[in-house]
Order: C-alpha cells, then sequence, then structure tokens
C-alpha cells in the first residue's frame, strides 16, 4: 500500500496549516489559584506583562496586565474558531457581544467586514489551581465573503458530537466533531458565511483521542482537499508502515483510507481538512485580504472606525466571577448554560 504521507512537519508554537486555514494555536497554561480579580494568586516579577509569552512557572499572561489573555484587538478578512477544551474564556466585541466559554464549548467568530474582540482567561478557582488549553483555529475567508458582517456563534460542548468507538481488541477511540462529517455524523453548523458551511468545501475539524495500542481508520476525503494531521500529544503513531513522533503535523493524500495505530501512550490528534480556497492571502498582523491595496484601506478603515469602537469599562473586560457559561449576542439574544 502507498505512503499517505506527502510531507512531516514539526509543530512550533503556531501550528503551520493548509489552505483553507490560516494558522492554529495550541495554548496550554498551568495556571495557579485565581484572585480577587480573576487574574492569577501568584507574583508577576519577572514576567514581560503586556507580551508575556515565555512559559514561566508552566504558565503566560500572553497580552493581559491583570488577567491573562488578549485584550481587545481588531479582525477582518477570516473567522476564529476558538476550542477551550479546559479552562473558561470571556469574550467580548465592539457589537456589544459578551459571554463566557470553557469547558469543550467552542466559539465560531466571522470577523468579516471588521470586529474588535477580548478574549481573556478568567481564573475562577481561588482554592484551587486553574488549568488551562485551547485551540484557536485561524480560517480563511474568500474574497466574496470578506465584507460580510461580523457574526459569532457558540457550539456548547453539549451540542458537539463525540464518537467513541473500540477497535478489534477493545482498545478506546474517542472522536468529537466540531466541524465536517464523520460516518455520516454532522457537526452543528458552522456560522453562516463560513467556508465550511458549504458542504462541497468538505471542510473538517476533528479531534481525536486513541487509547494505547489502539488503531483508527481515517477515512477518505475528497478529491483536492488538503488534510493535515496534528500529532500533539502521545509518543508514536504508524500510519500506514511509518511510525512518526510526537509532536509532528502529517500532510496527508485526502483520497487514501489511512490506517493509524498508536503507540505505548494515549495520544491526541487534530485534524485539519478543507478545499483550499485557492486566492491571494495578504497578511497584516490581524488583517487578511486579497492585496496589499486592500490591507491599507482595511487600516485606514479601523483608524477612522475603530469597527464600531470599544462599549466596554476596560479592554481586559471579564465577567463577574459568578457567571456560569453564556453568550450574549449583538441583537440582545441571551443564552444560558450554567
Amino acid at each position: 500500500m502507498a505512503n499517505p504521507i506527502r510531507n512531516i512537519r514539526p509543530l512550533g508554537f503556531q501550528w503551520e496549516t493548509r489552505d483553507p486555514f490560516l494558522f492554529c494555536a495550541h495554548h496550554v497554561d498551568n495556571y495557579p489559584k485565581g484572585n480577587e480579580d480573576l487574574g492569577p494568586n501568584a507574583s508577576l516579577a519577572g514576567r514581560a506583562i503586556g507580551q508575556d509569552f515565555t512559559l514561566k512557572d508552566g504558565w503566560r499572561m500572553y497580552h493581559g496586565s491583570k488577567v491573562p489573555g488578549f485584550p481587545a484587538h481588531p479582525h477582518r478578512g477570516f473567522e476564529t474558531i476558538t476550542y477551550v477544551r479546559t479552562g473558561l474564556v470571556d469574550h467580548s466585541d465592539s457589537s456589544g457581544a459578551t459571554g463566557r466559554f470553557g469547558n469543550g464549548d467552542v466559539q465560531w467568530m466571522t470577523a468579516g467586514k471588521g470586529v474588535q474582540h477580548s478574549e481573556m482567561f478568567p481564573l475562577i478557582n481561588q482554592n484551587k489551581p486553574n488549568p488551562f488549553e485551547l485551540f484557536q483555529i485561524w480560517l480563511n475567508l474568500p474574497k466574496a465573503s470578506k465584507m460580510v458582517e461580523p457574526h459569532y456563534k457558540m457550539l456548547w460542548s453539549e451540542d458537539i458530537p463525540v464518537i467513541e468507538e473500540k477497535d478489534e481488541n477493545g482498545n478506546s477511540i474517542k472522536l468529537s466533531i466540531i466541524a465536517g462529517i464523520y460516518k455520516n455524523i454532522k457537526a452543528i453548523p458552522p456560522a453562516p458565511n463560513s467556508w465550511a458551511a458549504n458542504s462541497a468545501n468538505d471542510v473538517a475539524i476533528w479531534t481525536i483521542k486513541l487509547a494505547p495500542n489502539a488503531q483508527w481508520i481515517l477515512p477518505k476525503a475528497q478529491v483536492g482537499t488538503n488534510r493535515s494531521l496534528y500529532f500533539y500529544e502521545g509518543e508514536t503513531l504508524t500510519l500506514q508502515a511509518q511510525e512518526v513522533d510526537v509532536g509532528n503535523a502529517l500532510d496527508l493524500e485526502p483520497t487514501d483510507e489511512v490506517l493509524v495505530k498508536n503507540g505505548l501512550k494515549e495520544a491526541n490528534i487534530l485534524v485539519l481538512q478543507g478545499k483550499p480556497i485557492n486566492e491571494p492571502v495578504v497578511q497584516h498582523g490581524p488583517f487578511v485580504m486579497n492585496t496589499q491595496q486592500e490591507i491599507m484601506e482595511t487600516m485606514d478603515d479601523y483608524q477612522r472606525t475603530q469597527f464600531g469602537g470599544w462599549p466596554w469599562p476596560t479592554h481586559d473586560h471579564v465577567n463577574a466571577k459568578d457567571k456560569g457559561r453564556f453568550a450574549k449576542y449583538a441583537d440582545g439574544k441571551i443564552e444560558v448554560r450554567e
């Protein structure tokens, strides 16, 4: 059987992705107990506050000064898909929308023609540590959709399809479907203007957990789809006959059915796939357009309009400590999950 692996790349702090994706970040922080302000109950001495990306003592403040996270910043021309595996995120944006989500929830945000938002990581637990794990995936928008109205949608953990299987030896496989379809089981529909909203684009975002020695078959995708497997936790995997160490991304032939055999440790994998948009990409920080002229226009628009301004009292706005999981949308609709 032919080798299905086209390319192997080491994983860095930001994971390299292929069209239609722009990049993926995987954040794992072992935050300490929280304080009254929902920040870490620990000294911040020795950290580059405002730009703390060094994993000191097992955690980072990122751009936060009191609460870890990413205070208000703009986006245009693409989507952010934020999958919080452990811990919580407080969202606030320039439309007046806000929310708190985490522990398996996904936020799908279409920046479209422009939005400011903040993503803060409130440390709710004051009597125990606050472990945190997050994936943020940037999915491009085609030219026809780059200037749509901003939109955000919650995919709550209770509603996300999770498939649990056993291999022929009884070893467990657990698969979460964030986007796409697996064995006729469909994900929750994404944001309406997403490249993923059209099934012909074959977009899939799956996480797979393999027990030690488990075997799993990755089904075929469509011709022309870009498919990558990110092996981020475990020891070794064998795909067909090729062994791969943890900490690597594998670009795969889309039309091959691939037998994946796990090694002696539990493995965690992220699969990203989709038909490429095949348009020019010009990126300037948080702006992703098709031409340099459009980037210049975007920067001018943001300087003039601030994409609607910032309606919150601080750029690192967090919700009250006693708030559970909820979402308040720009139209005033509120969803409450806890």
